[in-house]
């Protein structure tokens, strides 16, 4: 079993999420979004009061100024960045503070701005952060003005020296700002540190440690209360009433307590409790700090694999980049749920955060709905791999980033191990062994609670970055030939599937034959002639392609499966990206390899996983039905909890199909007939599904399919609204390319348009898109604040029109 460090875990969720009760006395976090003003471009002075920007443009954070820009190959970025444009922009807000703060600590907190940010408060330079990613404060206090008084925040970004990454970063400050007051003694920003040495079903042994700040000038006699609450409010252990003697700058205080009869955090059930601890100065509430707390110990062993309180498992991942499709990156809870969601339904119970600081709000959900994460910090290490990259900065700033990373984000019971590197240039220098300690011994000063890897494209012996000896787990990024000879490369290691994968699809295109594997940039398969990419740069859908470093989701899937060591496996990717289209090649702006497309639709492989990784029902047949007459077409078929599949066209039965050893698919090759395809699964005899794919006539009407006709009426809000192209029987039509146009009434407006196209160019802030494959796709989003109805309308030249109601409450 794996070492003393990560036999027995906890954790605890850190955020803030809103603002806090008035009851929380001292502290006060408000959200700072909105009320800005924005330019593109460079404006010297920006940062001064008097500086004029009555012509900027009034906006609400969080924003991303690329994804409102026009594709082109000759943007600074290239197609692999997104082919987006970046440039310099500024930020400026003004407020006020009420008196009642003044002798209070006021601070800002950013989650993340792309990139290059400098901050000035009335004038006053604050500080500079070059890392887009990192979640970062500034003190306030000292320059302020109080009562009605304005102040003045000013925000210089800059993305203009490109390229600066290897996939599409936005622009701008694309995450969440806060505005935090607390009094003199208070709990330090990410205060708080929770570990269980001791967990099982009887009791957990709760250690709980709190970073106290004191800005009084003086030593100061407190007391700190902490409780544990279950989720419905109810405390259920306390710590008990601490007097603690606080030095006239800072102290740590350390506190321990059982639970009796936890309940665990799993994938299954993500059981939350909360820590509320409270510091009291003379007899008074001086701060409240709440703490999301989850409660869950594992293991990994190198023969049998991963264990979350107890029971083997494996870890079911993908990998994600930050962007939101059509929304770019700035970031959006509801866009980041509905994710999630799809990526449960597929049956994923992991995810990893390629290849840096995510947004604390991922964090939040993976806790809140059941993911174990792998949370990553760097893509580069000192050598390059775009010309502007970190490793312009890591020498100087990659301890604090680090540091900032950890301790913003150890508190999360999703997370169960660190990820400090992916395909590091120093895998094959010997500078590697040196940086590899260096963060190693950052990460185990705020955390030895979870294992630390490196996500390796070079995984032998010869790895410099595993011959440093400070990582018990070896990423595997690809090489998944190689895995049935792990234990023998790395004896005694445990084995991580950090990246795997790497198979290409277009949604909705099918090339046949279907049967033999192909890998790109090879031009030709060498069995049959046929190219990895089509002349219209479009991939075939069926599991058939992948770049030639990677391999089918199949092939993978069945290596994983197979052995018990083999405990995890994190697809690149679950969504697809903007930018890295792989060939990289205009016009692709955006990737292939994603199971579900940039618009949210899933690809026929999304139920190849469904009917693996779940115990739903699933019976899922493809292509669509509309071909050429006596065209040979493979109809593939995903499905589980059955024996055989038949299939019938117009009727007919065309046979039954079992899988056999290690099938995850079977197949018929048909002589096309337009009509009905039906499929039927069964188990014992009995009928388990029935799925149908009649031939669609031509485009009739248009269908709006909303995931949520009821949004909160808080600006943020957003409903994701499906469009199809039907024929007049119902069917979607699987060629309709029909552009859409959109009004939108009421309470909201047309944050995004998609249509999951990766050679579209249309911009994705539009009131228009055309379909594709017959989807096209429309997110909604609530306007301010107030209540009402929301009506969209949807036309297409000769259909007739269509209308949805929303709800903004």
């Amino acid at each position: 079993m794996i070492n003393r460090y990560f036999k027995i875990l906890t954790s605890v969720t850190l955020l803030f999420m809103a603002v806090m009760s008035h009851a929380q006395t001292g502290r006060k976090v408000e959200n700072f979004n909105t009320g800005w003003t924005f330019h593109l471009g460079d404006a010297g002075g920006a940062e001064q009061a008097n500086f004029k920007d009555e012509q900027w443009r009034k906006l609400n954070l969080p924003h991303d100024w690329s994804i409102e820009g026009t594709f082109s190959k000759d943007n600074p970025a290239t197609p692999e960045g997104g082919a987006l444009p970046g440039g310099i922009g500024w930020y400026r807000k003004t407020f006020t503070v009420p008196q009642t703060l003044q002798g209070k600590q006021v601070y800002i907190d950013f989650d993340g701005v792309y990139q290059k940010s400098t901050v000035w408060i009335n004038g006053h330079q604050l500080g500079f952060r070059p890392n887009g990613y990192i979640s970062f404060r500034y003190d306030l206090t000292p320059y302020l003005k109080f009562g009605g008084q304005q102040n003045l925040i000013a925000v210089k970004v800059d993305n203009s020296v490109q390229p600066n990454s290897r996939w599409y970063s936005g622009s701008g400050i694309y995450r969440n700002v806060w505005l935090v007051s607390t009094g003199k003694i208070a709990i330090n920003h990410w205060g708080t540190y929770v570990v269980t040495p001791q967990v099982s079903a009887a009791k957990a042994t709760i250690k709980f440690a709190v970073s106290l700040k004191n800005s009084t000038g003086a030593k100061q006699s407190i007391e700190i209360k902490t409780r544990i609450l279950d989720a419905a409010g109810a405390t259920v252990a306390a710590f008990g009433t601490i007097d603690y003697q606080l030095n006239d700058t800072a102290g740590t205080h350390v506190q321990e307590v059982v639970l009796n009869n936890p309940r665990l955090w799993s994938t299954t059930n993500p059981y939350l409790y909360k820590a509320v601890t409270q510091i009291m100065h003379n007899k008074q509430v001086v701060d409240t700090y709440t703490t999301p707390l989850g409660i869950r110990y594992f293991s990994f062993d190198k023969d049998k694999g991963f264990f979350l309180n107890g029971k083997n498992m494996k870890m079911l991942g993908v990998c994600n980049h930050h962007d939101l499709g059509s929304l770019g990156a700035a970031v959006n809870m509801r866009a980041l749920e509905r994710q999630l969601e799809i990526l449960k339904s597929m049956g994923v119970n992991a995810i990893r955060t390629s290849h840096n600081a995510p947004a604390p709000e991922l964090l939040d959900l993976c806790d809140r709905m059941g993911f174990l994460v792998m949370d990553e910090a760097f893509d580069v290490w000192r050598k390059e791999k775009a010309k502007y990259d970190y490793h312009l900065y890591f020498d100087e700033w990659h301890t604090r980033d680090l540091a900032d990373q950890l301790l913003r984000d150890r508190n999360h019971p999703s997370i169960i191990m660190w990820s400090v590197g992916n395909e590091i240039r120093e895998q094959a220098d010997s500078t590697g062994i040196a940086i590899a300690h260096d963060l190693a011994r950052t990460v185990r000063q705020y955390d030895v609670t979870r294992p630390i890897v490196t996500a390796n494209d070079r995984p032998s012996s010869g790895n410099f970055i595993v011959k440093s000896g400070e990582f018990e787990l070896v990423g595997y990024n690809y090489h998944h030939r190689e895995y049935e000879k792990f234990h023998e490369t790395f004896p005694g290691k445990i084995f991580i599937g950090t990246e795997t994968t790497s198979a290409l699809e277009t949604r909705g295109v099918y090339d046949m034959p279907s049967d033999s594997i192909r890998r790109w940039p090879n031009n030709k398969d060498s069995q049959n002639g046929v190219g990895t990419m089509n002349e219209d740069f479009t991939v075939s859908a069926y599991d058939n392609v992948s770049a030639r470093w990677g391999s089918t989701h199949e092939e993978t899937w069945k290596l994983i499966k197979k052995h018990d060591y083999l405990n995890s496996m994190f697809i690149w990717t679950g969504f697809d990206y903007l930018g890295e289209p792989t060939p990289y090649s205009w016009p692709a702006r955006s990737s292939y390899f994603g199971v579900i497309d940039l618009a949210g639709f899933p690809k026929d492989i999304f139920y190849m996983y469904q009917a693996e990784w779940t115990s739903k029902p699933v019976l899922h047949i493809f292509p669509h039905w509309n071909w050429k007459p006596g065209k040979t077409v493979d109809v593939w078929s995903y499905y589980n909890n059955a024996d055989e599949v038949e299939l019938y066209l117009n009727g007919k039965s065309l046979g039954i199909r079992k899988k056999t050893g290690d099938d995850l698919h079977v197949m018929w090759r048909v002589q096309y007939q337009a009509g009905m395809l039906k499929a039927v699964s069964r188990k014992n005899g009995k009928v388990v599904l029935t799925r149908t794919i009649n031939t669609a006539g031509a485009p009739a009407r248009i269908e709006l399919v909303a995931d949520r006709k009821q949004i909160k009426a808080d600006g943020q809000d957003l409903s994701f609204v499906t469009v199809r192209i039907l024929d007049a029987a119902g069917n979607v039509v699987p060629d309709a390319t029909n552009q859409v146009n959109f009004n939108l009434q009421g309470k909201g407006f047309i944050a995004g348009v998609d249509n999951g196209d990766p050679l579209s160019h249309d911009p994705f802030k539009a009131n228009y898109r055309k379909a594709f494959h017959g989807l096209a796709l429309a997110i909604i989003q609530s306007a301010g604040k107030q209540a009402g109805t929301i009506t969209l309308t949807a036309t297409a030249d000769g259909l007739p029109a269509a209308k949805l109601i929303l709800q903004a409450k």
